[in-house]
């Protein structure tokens, strides 16, 4: 061995001054501190690089597709339409409806995506709300068109016998004026086919055993044209009479069926003031629609409210507190 060369010792520890050691291991903490935060960046760069790769849909189609997502998938596509055998609500109108409202408040986040579709189901059923109501006064006008269309015959038969005279009873309207028409139309028929005005005729003209006027006026006629029976020329007489009593009758047919116009056009008039009276809907529906559509209103402009509150705060602008206020029914 060398006497000039030193012995190089093998550095340990023990064998190392304090400051020394404690030197060596900060540098030791510092280097696992420098690898650890090495390895954060890295994996902090990967995961952006992998989100780059999966950015979501590209196409202007894609993205509004995507937008749609809470409508197929959240609570808008099966709780809000109507499914029903007869009454189907249509799913476009309530998607066109959803992406109004998202244009107009660009939501961002669950929280924002949520009050949106809260707002779109309150206005979708306040809708349907205003539907109802309109179907109810359609309904009701045309109802009861309906049925004041569609006179109760036997009903009327039976007002007209109760009166002191039927004749001036059917005479009031419009269908009694008709249904005087079609008898007259019939009697004048029979008294071309027997070629004179007979009993059997007027019985069937007259109600049962009470007679009104008209049929009182065409029986003293009869009477008063039996009495040239007696005439040489009976052929001729016959002849004559039969033109007098179509005469008669033609003049009674253009007498009701003026008075019938002139009912019609009352008929109408009153017809008309019904229709706007049943415009209103009755008192219990139009309290609970009115309740109904109370309740909607609230919900969606309380929605809307908290939504701007949100998008607010996501802004940066510092509100205090929302003031609430309970309000209870009970006395």
């Amino acid at each position: 061995m060398n006497p000039h060369i030193e012995t190089q010792s093998v550095i340990t520890p023990e064998n190392l001054e304090p400051n020394v050691v404690g030197h060596a291991r900060r540098c030791a903490v510092e280097r696992i501190r420098f690898v650890s935060t090495e390895i954060s960046t890295k994996q902090l760069s990967a995961n952006r690089s992998n989100a780059l790769k999966s950015t979501g849909p590209r196409t202007p189609e894609g993205r509004a597709v995507s937008k749609m997502n809470a409508l197929r998938h959240g609570l808008l596509s099966k709780e809000v339409l109507v499914r029903g055998l007869h009454a189907r609500e249509s799913g476009r109108d309530l998607r066109a409806l959803y992406q109004v409202f998202r244009t107009q408040y660009q939501p961002v986040g669950p929280v924002e995506e949520m009050l949106v579709e809260q707002i779109v189901t309150a206005r979708w059923r306040l809708r349907r709300a205003w539907t109802a109501e309109s179907g109810e006064i359609a309904l009701n006008v045309d109802q009861g068109k309906w049925q004041r269309g569609r006179p109760n015959l036997q009903s009327q038969v039976m007002q007209w016998m109760a009166s002191g005279d039927p004749e001036r009873a059917m005479q009031e309207t419009a269908f009694g004026n008709r249904t005087l028409v079609g008898w007259l139309e019939k009697l004048r028929a029979q008294v071309e086919i027997d070629g004179q005005l007979t009993e059997a005729a007027l019985k069937n003209f007259a109600y049962g055993d009470k007679k009104h006027v008209m049929s009182a006026d065409l029986e003293k006629l009869r009477l008063r044209l039996s009495q040239n029976s007696n005439e040489p020329d009976q052929a001729t007489v016959r002849e004559e009479n039969m033109k007098r009593v179509l005469r008669v009758i033609d003049l009674k047919l253009g007498q009701i069926q003026s008075q019938e116009q002139r009912c019609r056009k009352r008929e109408a008039a009153e017809e008309q003031a019904r229709q706007a009276a049943a415009v209103l809907p009755a008192p219990e529906v139009l309290d609970k629609i009115l309740r109904y559509e109370t309740k909607l209103e609230r919900q969606m402009y309380r929605a809307m409210s908290q939504l701007e509150r949100v998008q607010r705060m996501r802004c940066g602008e510092a509100l205090p507190p929302p003031l609430t206020m309970e309000v209870s029914e009970r006395v």
